[in-house]
């Protein structure tokens, strides 16, 4: 297969763990006679560094030539210390979901038995928690109209039918494809935009009988996702709540260096992990690449190719079971691995089987 790749490594930690991320799609390529071209692009605080926007047209019309977006992160301290700043970096990712109409973001979790000691939940809990979690992405407050002065802001979270019913389509056959249980999750009891998810997900669910439907508010969900997390099996949600949703999720998993996650829509899908920047490991050799190479696993089953995904997973997982980790979820007295290392390990193994 033929794809060309639009790669956006972005700040910090961004470029060391998205070469990791090429090298293992260059060795499935090798492997299976694929032809992955590549073309890279700026994007977050180093694009306003270089033109003095986050999301330049340049980068837009790369991303929408592509067949993907290979993306790794954006942010950098001296705008998180400073928010006065009127440019941000994360204003990028934003304004590329919205023109590229991405609202769906796919954010698998699942644990690793291997690495259950590293979550801070107790084993029996997270032990075979195998979910998705799809959050809507180009909607809700973080869109919406907003106002700031000294003595008063707010932010509107408004959502409407079309926008609601489509990504409520792609949960319900994601539903059909795995267990066939969906958790809606609102705050119905309170907000009217979660009133409208509620009555159009109810509108839908005879559409698919065979899909077994429930609802739970955000502060439930939140607690059940800890205290119950083999409960569910797709999760749908808006904007803000799937973004803290997702970050707490980490929790099952033992760290978020793990969770891949893709975000599809109108034009070209885009794959990346779900952790940030972290800036301040920028350059240290120590930032765990696995959740950008799991993403690269994810753009691969994306267009079909799952026994390349599959091999991806396979490696990633043998990777772990030898100890072969970077410091944040090494055993104790586990030998010293970089990022650099990491990735070397996989793809040494994705040539060798």
């Amino acid at each position: 297969m033929n794809l060309k790749i639009a790669i956006l490594a972005g700040d910090g930690i961004g470029p060391e763990i998205m070469t990791q991320g090429v090298a293992v799609l260059d060795a499935i390529a090798q492997k299976y006679n694929h032809q992955f071209v590549y073309e890279e692009a700026i994007v977050g605080a180093h694009a306003i560094d270089e033109v003095g926007d986050p999301y330049p047209d340049a980068t837009h019309e790369v991303c929408m030539n592509a067949d993907a977006v290979f993306f790794a992160a954006v942010g950098d301290l001296k705008y998180d210390n400073d928010p006065t700043n009127p440019v941000r970096p994360e204003q990028g990712l934003l304004a590329m979901r919205k023109k590229l109409g991405l609202f769906a973001n796919v954010r698998p979790v699942a644990t690793f038995d291997c690495l259950l000691h590293k979550s801070p939940l107790k084993d029996e809990l997270v032990r075979g928690a195998d979910f998705i979690v799809i959050r809507e992405l180009t909607g809700g407050m973080y869109f919406g109209e907003k106002y700031q002065d000294n003595d008063k802001a707010y932010d509107t979270d408004i959502y409407t039918r079309p926008e609601i019913e489509r990504i409520l389509k792609v949960a319900f056959e994601m539903a059909q494809e795995r267990r066939k249980h969906l958790t809606v999750v609102d705050k119905a009891n309170v907000l009217a935009s979660s009133r409208l998810w509620r009555a159009i997900a109810q509108e839908m669910e005879p559409q698919y009988p065979d899909v077994t439907t429930d609802y739970l508010f955000i502060d439930n969900a939140s607690m059940r996702v800890l205290t119950e997390p083999t409960f569910f099996d797709v999760i749908v949600t808006e904007n803000t709540f799937g973004d803290i949703l997702t970050d707490e999720t980490s929790c099952i998993t033992g760290s978020m260096g793990l969770q891949p996650s893709s975000s599809l829509g109108l034009h070209t899908p885009l794959f990346e992990p779900v952790h940030g920047s972290w800036p301040q490991a920028a350059g240290q050799n120590k930032a765990n690449p696995l959740a950008q190479i799991l993403s690269a696993a994810m753009l691969l089953e994306h267009f079909g190719l799952t026994t390349e995904g599959a091999l991806i997973r396979e490696a990633v997982n043998a990777s772990l079971d030898a100890n072969v980790r970077t410091p944040e979820i090494q055993v104790e007295g586990g030998a010293e691995y970089g990022t650099t290392d990491v990735g070397a390990w996989i793809v040494d193994y994705i040539l060798r089987h």
